[in-house]
């Protein structure tokens, strides 16, 4: 047979043994005896084989019998049931009855009483002194419960608690075991008998109780086997004559139990078991486990007392549990507290976490952090490199999942990134936008330990195809490597609070902003609309001032004074200067109210059409020009004539200085934009005042230098924006300076 077969055979039998029908197995334990009941005629309506041994009645009498006819009073007896409702279902001692036919006839015999599967089940048992029984385990029990300490740890607990089983129950080995997130069982407490293994700090793995059984186990908390070599005793008839299917004996004190688990037992060397299960938050949590070299029965008094201190020893543990859980929620709330509040000093969450790394890492108990945007990638304590953070961050952003994400080991989790194993093991991270590759990470180390296991791990299949339990039980290591500690659920819990936190913050901030922006909005439609009209009607009154000072020159020339002619003239120059700022203030007001009309525009044509019209300006001087080949492009031609025009302006006035002076004008046409430039040997600036020149009445030199109204660049800027693209200036002081602008490349919409 291949390796493919054995572990095809392996699948097989495994698949096969979580879906044994372990409620329904068709048979009971021979210790006692069981009897169903039609509850509505309360008539007997199916048996255990065994019964006939332990009345010594011909079997086909009993069916169709009423109780009353075998049971003295057996009716009466249904009255201390009704009286449990909800805990109908588990079996309930009702009291010790006496059989009015066969061997048992006058002696007492336990009945245990439970509803389930529409019928009552009746089990019997031999009776033992239950007067005795009582006084001894009662003060036993009051003295468990009343040593419970507030400080005792939950594996104290669990010491005293198989203390106390052994005591009551004589076990030869009593161990507690508590189940760990994959569902493997570590003893976590034990007392043993001499010449007993002990099993204290080993491991069972998780498949030795598959998951029909642990669901059993939280639904039945106690499980008595008092013989692994008993041979099973049959319900008949097997198909209940009420329901028409198998009796569930889910409840059942004497369920039979699966003919692997007994060879599991005969393998460990153990006659006898009892479990007590440990269920917390409903579930299971670990168990109680009692073992015996010998076959050991339990009386019903010694169970129902066994069975109470599971009950209250789950709600202890399940009490510290949560105890210990809100103390470390209540640390992780405090360190959300200090971020968001260094949040809110710094107005940035990225800064505020960059003010407390320490605390941010601290926060999960990880070994490294990063913060992980669009633009940003700040990486904090022990992290792997950041192009690995990178396309982690990428990842996540692919994947499709809850917006935490957890693993302790990475190169299980994520095989796409095999580079990322070699940093780090363990990853934590968390969505904080809901639009943006926006991340929170942390990191954990490889922890590599070694695992000590009850016997090696791992099922065999038998000739006939059935899993066999493992042979062994010694002491097997197992070095695990390539996982880190991992995340605790708490920690879990934290990040999804800290990100619920960190949404209403940049949500308010969104809020923040959208109500400025439409603050802003507005205040700037009020001041376009009052800077018109202040601009509009101040235009005529300047052009009166100036022509008047014109024509008062040219008339009274020979009548003023040279000093009265210098006064005019200025009165002249000035009105002039405050006709052209009222213009480019009426022009800069209307660039955000005019419409754009896209079209076609020739760069080479219009820079051609503007040197043509700017002629006057630079006529006498020195221009070298260098006008390379420049695209056509879509945009609004007047608004795009009017920013080139500028541009190529502030490059003549800027360079007058020089004896010849260079004005070069390029573009670059890349997939998504075209880059135009204009480059002159001017004045330049200095870049430190660069994010000045694009402000409204902003200048870099004096006017009596260089004439101007400071609002030229302002309009460059709005014209771009408004179609699109953006602006940047690099000067360099005495040596030019390089004006240039995007446009989206853009195609015209077809005329309808």
């Amino acid at each position: 047979m291949t390796a493919i077969d054995t572990e095809a055979s392996l699948q097989a039998a495994i698949d096969n043994c979580a879906r044994e029908p372990i409620r329904i197995p068709g048979s009971i334990q021979p210790q006692g005896f069981l009897i169903v009941i039609d509850e509505p005629t309360m008539k007997i309506v199916q048996i255990s084989e065994n019964i006939a041994q332990w009345l010594n009645i011909e079997q086909a009498s009993l069916l169709g019998m009423e109780l009353d006819a075998l049971v003295e009073n057996g009716s009466a007896y249904l009255d201390q049931l009704g009286e449990l409702d909800d805990d109908a279902s588990l079996p309930c001692h009702v009291g010790d009855v006496t059989f009015l036919q066969g061997d048992q006839s006058g002696q007492p015999v336990a009945m245990l009483l439970h509803r389930n599967d529409d019928v009552l089940i009746a089990e019997f048992e031999p009776a033992g002194d239950s007067a005795a029984a009582h006084g001894r385990l009662y003060p036993l029990v009051r003295s468990f419960i009343s040593q419970m300490r507030e400080d005792e740890s939950v594996d104290e607990l669990c010491n005293r608690s198989v203390c106390f089983i052994k005591r009551i129950t004589g076990f030869g080995r009593v161990n507690s075991y508590r189940f760990d997130k994959d569902g493997n069982g570590v003893v976590n407490a034990e007392l043993a008998n001499e010449g007993y293994p002990s099993y204290l700090g080993l491991c069972f793995p998780a498949s030795d109780i598959p998951r029909q059984a642990r669901e059993l186990y939280c639904a039945n908390r106690i499980r008595i086997i008092a013989d692994a070599n008993y041979v099973p005793s049959a319900i008949i008839p097997a198909i209940n004559p009420r329901t028409q299917r198998p009796l569930d004996l889910s409840y059942a004190t004497l369920r039979s139990v699966s003919p692997v688990h007994l060879q599991y037992m005969r393998n460990m060397g153990t006659g006898a078991s009892m479990s007590i299960s440990i269920v917390v938050d409903g579930q299971l949590w670990g168990l109680i486990s009692c073992h015996n070299s010998e076959p050991r029965s339990v009386s019903f008094q010694t169970r129902s007392a066994c069975e109470l201190l599971g009950r209250v020893l789950s709600l202890q543990v399940e009490t510290k549990e949560a105890h210990l859980r809100n103390q470390r929620m209540l640390g992780l709330r405090r360190d959300i507290v200090q971020m968001l509040a260094a949040m809110a000093d710094q107005d940035s969450v990225f800064n505020g976490l960059k003010a407390l790394p320490d605390t941010f890492i601290r926060f999960v108990g990880a070994t490294g952090a990063a913060v992980v945007s669009d633009n940003e990638c700040d990486l904090y304590g022990q992290t792997p490199p950041e192009g690995q953070v990178r396309a982690l961050a990428a990842w996540l952003t692919r994947r499709n999942g809850p917006d935490v994400f957890h693993t302790d080991n990475v190169g299980l989790e994520i095989p796409q990134l095999p580079g990322l194993a070699k940093s780090v093991s363990g990853v934590l991270s968390v969505s904080i936008s809901e639009l943006h590759s926006n991340f929170l990470i942390w990191f954990k180390c490889e922890q590599a330990r070694t695992v000590q296991w009850a016997g090696k791990p791992e099922k065999a299949v038998d000739q006939s195809g059935s899993l066999s339990p493992r042979q062994s039980f010694d002491l097997w290591k197992q070095k695990v490597e390539g996982f880190s500690t991992g995340w605790d659920a708490t920690e879990l819990e934290g990040v999804a609070e800290l990100r619920l936190a960190v949404l209403g913050i940049v949500l308010r901030k969104a809020e923040e902003m959208a109500q400025l922006a439409t603050e802003l909005k507005r205040s700037n439609k009020e001041l376009e609309a009052f800077s018109y009209s202040v601009s509009h009607d101040l235009r005529a009154p300047l052009r009166h001032i100036a022509g008047y000072a014109e024509l008062l020159t040219d008339m009274e020339q020979g009548n003023l004074t040279e000093r009265g002619q210098r006064f005019l003239g200025t009165i002249g120059e000035s009105a002039k200067f405050a006709g052209t700022l009222v213009d480019n203030l009426l022009s800069f007001s209307q660039m955000g109210r005019s419409a754009m009309r896209q079209s076609e525009v020739n760069l080479t044509a219009m820079v051609e059409s503007i040197r043509a019209e700017m002629k006057p300006d630079y006529e006498g001087r020195t221009i070298e020009w260098v006008v390379r080949d420049l695209p056509v492009i879509i945009a609004d031609p007047a608004f795009l004539h009017l920013a080139m025009r500028n541009l190529i302006a502030n490059a003549i006035k800027y360079t007058r200085t020089k004896a010849i002076a260079t004005i070069e004008i390029d573009a670059i046409k890349g997939e998504k934009f075209v880059e135009v430039s204009i480059r002159d040997n001017g004045v330049g600036f200095d870049m430190q005042y660069a994010d000045k020149l694009f402000g409204v009445f902003q200048r870099l030199h004096r006017m009596e230098e260089f004439e101007g109204t400071g609002i030229g660049l302002a309009n460059v800027r709005r014209i771009i924006e408004r179609q699109g693209g953006t602006v940047r200036a690099q000067g360099v002081l005495d040596q030019g300076a390089v004006f240039s602008f995007t446009l989206p490349i853009q195609t015209l919409s077809p005329v309808a």
